[in-house]
């Protein structure tokens, strides 16, 4: 039977996921409905996309019987109101990135998920792509012996954008693009709390942060540097620095199809697009599709490559980060 998905959101990314799904074959995914708060724009999204079902609320979506999961589409601000809705609603959930806007909002979700026995999973893609695959095989190979140093870098001039430099509308470069080389990290150090984190930034007017510098210190003298910003392009890779060589993952870093394996370097390429995209290599989109459903065939309630342990402290991490460098959202006083 084919993973019956929901879409909550018609906006850029839920274009691309759709896009991204009709790379998968038809008898394992359907895009079964699409939700979104304007009825205009869910009516015009189906048509474009092929989908039988139209909703003009969230609450519709989360009414219907036939769908086996939701994907979280909508801008990260409300991620934790709308993510709530599904969960209490038993429904399981595929929820952008950033998965919140801060690590109690996070918390509430996992706990939502689990009281209602649904499956939670934060859409960090990278985890999902098959050089995100292969590096893992290569760390628990140790192929460059002990690692030392982690380094991800990501920048995308984007001051442009509203939703990245607004505050209302949870901008800044950490929520948006750090949480990429941060999730990376996490990912090489096995989901281990750093011993220590020492973040630099500059903010732009509106109070988010535009450019980050972050130092994390792990057990057994292992480090992690991390830069992002919104307003300078970067390279946007990510190197592991071992005792006997290193594994660079070429930019860009959060979509990979490049690996170098001491100096010996493999492509993955992505399937075309049938229709154009709004964001980089989206097609990669589908390796988290086919996560997810593997992991509803399998009845897991999380991704045992986005742990849900690992996207609370990928939030902690987030929130003292935001502590140092001096970004503090509404939503931080609740």
């Amino acid at each position: 039977m084919a993973t019956q998905w929901g879409l909550c959101g018609a906006g850029k990314i839920s274009h691309d996921f759709s896009v991204a799904m009709k790379t998968l074959p038809a008898e394992d995914h359907q895009i079964a409905a699409i939700a979104s708060r304007s009825n205009e724009h869910a009516k015009e999204f189906a048509k474009k996309h092929s989908i039988p079902k139209v909703y003009g609320s969230y609450e519709e979506l989360a009414r219907d019987p036939d769908i086996d999961i939701v994907y979280l589409g909508v801008l990260h601000t409300e991620h934790w109101r709308v993510g709530l809705l599904f969960l209490k609603a038993r429904k399981n959930v595929l929820c952008e990135k950033p998965f919140a806007m801060n690590s109690r909002q996070v918390k509430e979700l996992v706990e939502a998920a689990k009281e209602n026995n649904v499956f939670l999973m934060e859409a960090i893609w990278s985890r999902c792509f098959p050089v995100h695959a292969e590096v893992r095989k290569l760390l628990a190979e140790e192929a460059v012996g002990e690692v030392k140093l982690v380094k991800a870098y990501f920048g995308s001039p984007q001051l442009h954008i509203p939703r990245s430099v607004e505050k209302e509308l949870g901008g800044g470069a950490l929520l948006d693009i750090g949480v990429y080389c941060l999730q990376f990290v996490l990912m090489v150090f096995n989901g281990e709390r750093p011993d220590s984190i020492q973040a630099s930034g500059v903010l732009l007017d509106s109070g988010v942060d535009e450019s980050v510098v972050v130092v994390m210190k792990f057990s057994r003298k292992r480090m992690a540097l991390c830069a992002f910003s919104i307003a300078a392009r970067f390279q946007n890779d990510a190197v592991i620095s071992g005792t006997k060589g290193s594994i660079k993952v070429l930019g860009p870093m959060h979509c990979p199809t490049t690996l170098v394996v001491n100096d010996k370097k493999t492509e993955y390429p992505l399937p075309e697009p049938c229709l154009p995209l709004n964001f980089t290599n989206s097609t990669g989109l589908r390796y988290e599709a086919e996560e997810v459903r593997q992991c509803l065939l399998k009845g897991f309630k999380e991704s045992p490559r986005m742990p849900l342990a690992d996207s609370v402290l990928l939030t902690e991490i987030m929130d003292e980060i935001r502590k140092q460098v001096g970004v503090v959202f509404s939503q931080d006083r609740k």
